[in-house]
């Protein structure tokens, strides 16, 4: 509890400085929000997409789930993502994965996790289609993070795939999709890929980087 309440002070110090520094900064933020960026990433606790990136409230929308997953029978998800594309209009989306990703390693290994197994399902799918790169890499660390970065790219073409974002691309041309891999040991980020809009993905071409 006295970490709770913690955060309730901490809260409270926070909205101070903010007011101190500029008395108008919640009327304004209360007013809409209108971001640039729709964040598609991990649930896991060290990845805090606004800090990473130095942004501000109001700048990133965001969804999370284990592993950064695109689903599509996931309705959360597709929900997000039309609101972002409809209704905000948003113009850039970002798939952002991590190194060491606990949802990766459980794809890889062969321990029963509950319902967790159906979700990161979606994942072995990635590991099978290319299981004759990864199965050469010796280190086991190193194999989670190419997979980290292999499913990435997956998602950001199931992404590009998907009903919302064709129909976007036909009326406005928008948004562009981002598929970028956080790295825990050192706070930087890599970008991996880049689909423009209204770009014709081949599901056969491999990504060299």
């Amino acid at each position: 509890m006295d970490r709770v309440k913690r955060m309730l002070l901490e809260n409270k110090a926070w909205s101070t400085s903010k007011t101190d520094t500029d008395p108008g900064y919640f009327e304004n933020m209360a007013g809409s929000q209108a971001p640039t960026f729709l964040w598609i990433g991990c649930s896991d606790s060290r990845v805090p997409e606004s800090e990473i990136t130095n942004t501000d409230p109001g700048d990133i929308f965001v969804h999370r789930n284990i592993a950064n997953l695109v689903v599509h029978t996931d309705i959360n998800l597709l929900s997000v993502i039309e609101y972002a594309i409809n209704y905000l209009n948003v113009p850039h989306i970002i798939i952002c994965g991590h190194y060491n990703c606990g949802g990766v390693k459980a794809a890889l290994g062969n321990q029963s996790l509950g319902l967790i197994d159906n979700w990161v399902r979606n994942i072995k799918d990635t590991y099978f289609e290319n299981q004759v790169e990864i199965d050469k890499i010796t280190s086991e660390a190193d194999r989670v993070n190419r997979l980290v970065e292999l499913n990435v790219l997956a998602q950001t073409r199931r992404l590009s795939f998907t009903s919302i974002i064709q129909n976007a691309w036909k009326k406005n041309k928008l948004p562009h999709i981002h598929g970028w891999v956080y790295d825990l040991n050192n706070g930087r980020l890599k970008e991996i890929e880049y689909i423009a809009p209204g770009s014709t993905i081949d599901s056969t071409h491999r990504y060299d980087f």
